[in-house]
């Protein structure tokens, strides 16, 4: 019974329902985002027409507040130096709206509410889609914190979900969690020792002077799906400047035990060739099977013709996926541009 009882707990993807003090927080979302996000940002835009200061607005605090009325668990009063939820989770925010893009031509900086380079007038922009949440590990003490006694990290993202059609007055905010202490997120826990010890030791060792960047983990990446995130809620917020509509697109009760809830789909398109081969080398063709949808005519036996049907890969097919080697880069010195 004992040895059981070790094995549930080691599993368990259940949130403490002691702890969750905020239960109908999802009547309160409408309201919070409208009153922390999108208010503050249309006159932030608004000011930004006139200074041509980025109006970008950091989610960072405002994201802890929407974490709380969807996980129904309160802060603990501590600023950046505590416990973010009650329950000990760990949150980290990243905003990909109202970014500083960069004109192609002339390299110079472009804000995301023109349609022009205010310096050549060139149309050919490179529009960024690349913030990040960061985890900032310098001790083993960090690394143990953050990868044994945290049971749950929670990530914010605010996006756009059409930047593809360059459509930017549509938001979207979405939460995400990853279990670390639960086997199925323990490519987590790889990625983050893995960090510590191979980059930011690396780094350190050969110059001690120098500060290695925190650990970068890009939203819908390789790495990210990896990890198996589950996503609790999403909204999008359309014509969010001219007239904001905030419509809840998911929303999975606090209460609720996450262990058999199915992790976001990887989209096929992420893997290499060589990972495709790997798969079709090490996978059973059945799991293979398990990635198709209905109607795709008939099954192929050959298993990387059975991938090449695939549009996405399934928690069960990647958990056969070796993780890539890890890169980072050291902060470089700020120098201030003279004229």
């Amino acid at each position: 019974m004992l040895i059981f009882f070790f094995l549930f707990i080691e599993f368990n993807m259940q949130p403490n329902t002691r702890l969750i003090h905020i239960p109908n927080g999802i009547e309160l979302v409408p309201q919070l985002l409208s009153n922390l996000f999108i208010e503050p940002r249309k006159k932030a835009v608004e000011w930004s027409r006139i200074t041509q200061q980025t109006p970008n607005m950091k989610v960072g605090y405002p994201g802890q507040h929407l974490v709380s009325l969807i996980t129904g668990m309160p802060g603990e009063r501590t600023g950046a130096r505590g416990n973010d939820l009650i329950d000990g989770s760990e949150i980290k925010s990243c905003s990909r709206v109202d970014q500083v893009d960069e004109c192609l031509i002339c390299k110079n900086k472009v804000l995301r509410i023109e349609n022009s380079c205010s310096v050549c007038g060139s149309l050919n922009i490179d529009r960024k889609n690349d913030s990040k949440w960061l985890f900032t590990i310098r001790s083993e003490n960090d690394l143990k914190v953050l990868t044994e006694d945290v049971d749950r990290i929670v990530l914010v993202l605010a996006d756009y979900p059409y930047f593809s059609q360059g459509i930017f007055d549509d938001i979207r905010f979405q939460i995400f969690e990853i279990w670390n202490n639960s086997p199925r997120c323990s490519k987590f826990k790889q990625l983050m020792k893995n960090y510590y010890e191979n980059i930011y030791g690396t780094h350190k060792a050969n110059n001690a002077n120098k500060t290695p960047a925190p650990k970068n983990f890009w939203p819908n990446s390789y790495q990210f799906y990896l990890c198996n995130p589950i996503k609790i809620f999403s909204a999008t917020v359309t014509n969010s400047i001219t007239n904001p509509q905030i419509t809840i697109d998911t929303y999975i009760p606090p209460d609720k035990d996450r262990s058999n809830m199915p992790s976001l789909l990887m989209p096929v398109e992420l893997l290499k060739k060589n990972e495709l081969i790997y798969l079709a080398q090490n996978v059973p063709v059945d799991i293979l099977k398990s990635n198709l949808i209905c109607g795709c005519g008939d099954l192929p036996e050959d298993p990387l013709e059975i991938l090449k049907k695939c549009s996405t890969i399934n928690e069960q097919t990647r958990a056969f996926l070796p993780l890539r080697e890890d890169t980072t880069f050291v902060i470089p010195d700020y120098n201030r541009r003279r004229y």
